[in-house]
């Protein structure tokens, strides 16, 4: 009893019975503490700088952006910029082939790296670690552009919209990640369970590993939607139709279309507005790109998060 009243009474205020005390916080925590802080807090600037800068040059007037005049906020506000983009009609093309290659190339890629990552998770698949090896092959050693590109054009996919999905229809790292998350998360038990009562292989998979699958899922759907919605070189090589052209390839010839010779310009004041708008209008093709993934990631980053460190970590 007088052991107990003691450790009451020496308790600081505030403290529940019973409770430890609390570490009291040292000098070098506090150090380390503000450093920690001070690093991330410098981090943070060095990822939105850039982000604010470009969003203001694109809504500043295009002689304070060509002077250098914007530094953080709008200068001038002016949307001539944009104006200029959207009097592109294949703009509008451009945005809805890429929401098409983004959402129908992220949904076929996700259902192959799970129906390839989960019979690899699995113990009892036969020849399972010479599969696995040739998968990482794959990712040290490819065919190369031309004999990739003869592939396309002996199958018939020149000029159409699976040249541009079904070449990135599947990334070996993905599966990876998404292979070491079955493992991690369903465990052999459960699959025994399940063929104990009667489940077949494709209705275990369906019933049981997609539900408890979805941070994978979203990771795998995130990935891929926006390696396809920055992708631009596979349309360059495969696709001659501007009618299939992804915005970001529309985005190029704005810009190449924009490059003039000033040797050709002999009014002044009209070779320095064009050489303001063609600086301007990398802004507003910047802020045009980046607004759809920015606008989605919100939704799927609790998922993202969950997934991305589970089958990253574990294996």
């Amino acid at each position: 009893m007088t052991g107990m009243s003691t450790a009451t009474s020496t308790a600081p205020p505030g403290t529940a019975p019973g409770a430890p005390a609390p570490v009291k916080e040292t000098r070098s925590d506090r150090i380390v503490m503000i450093c920690n802080y001070t690093a991330l807090g410098l981090f943070t600037l060095a990822v939105l700088y850039p982000l604010v800068y470009v969003a203001s040059a694109s809504l500043s007037d295009p002689k304070n952006v060509v002077s250098g005049e914007v530094w953080l906020w709008p200068v001038g506000f002016s949307t001539e910029a944009f104006k200029a983009v959207f009097d592109y009609d294949s703009i509008v093309s451009g945005f809805s082939n890429s929401v098409i290659y983004a959402g129908g190339g992220a949904l076929l890629a996700t259902v192959l790296t799970l129906l390839a990552a989960y019979p690899l998770s699995r113990k009892g698949l036969p020849g399972k670690g010479l599969i696995m090896a040739l998968f990482v092959f794959t990712m040290m050693f490819n065919g190369g552009l031309i004999p990739t590109y003869l592939v396309i054009d002996r199958v018939g996919l020149l000029n159409t919209r699976w040249a541009i999905i079904l070449p990135a229809a599947l990334a070996v790292w993905n599966m990876i990640i998404t292979r070491t998350y079955f493992q991690s998360t369903i465990p052999e038990e459960l699959v025994e369970a399940a063929k104990v009562d009667g489940c077949t292989d494709f209705g275990f998979f369906w019933r049981i590993v997609l539900p408890l699958s979805k941070p994978i899922i979203a990771v795998n759907l995130l990935f891929y939607a926006v390696a396809q919605w920055n992708s631009w070189f596979n349309a360059l090589i495969y696709l001659t139709n501007e009618h299939l052209f992804p915005l970001q390839m529309v985005l190029r010839q704005i810009l190449i279309q924009n490059n003039f010779d000033p040797s050709q310009v002999r009014d002044t004041a009209e070779l320095i507005r064009m050489k303001e708008l063609q600086e301007q209008l990398k802004f507003s093709l910047i802020v045009i790109a980046t607004i759809p993934p920015l606008l989605i990631y919100p939704f799927v980053q609790k998922h993202f998060v969950k997934g991305a460190m589970v089958g990253s970590l574990k294996g």
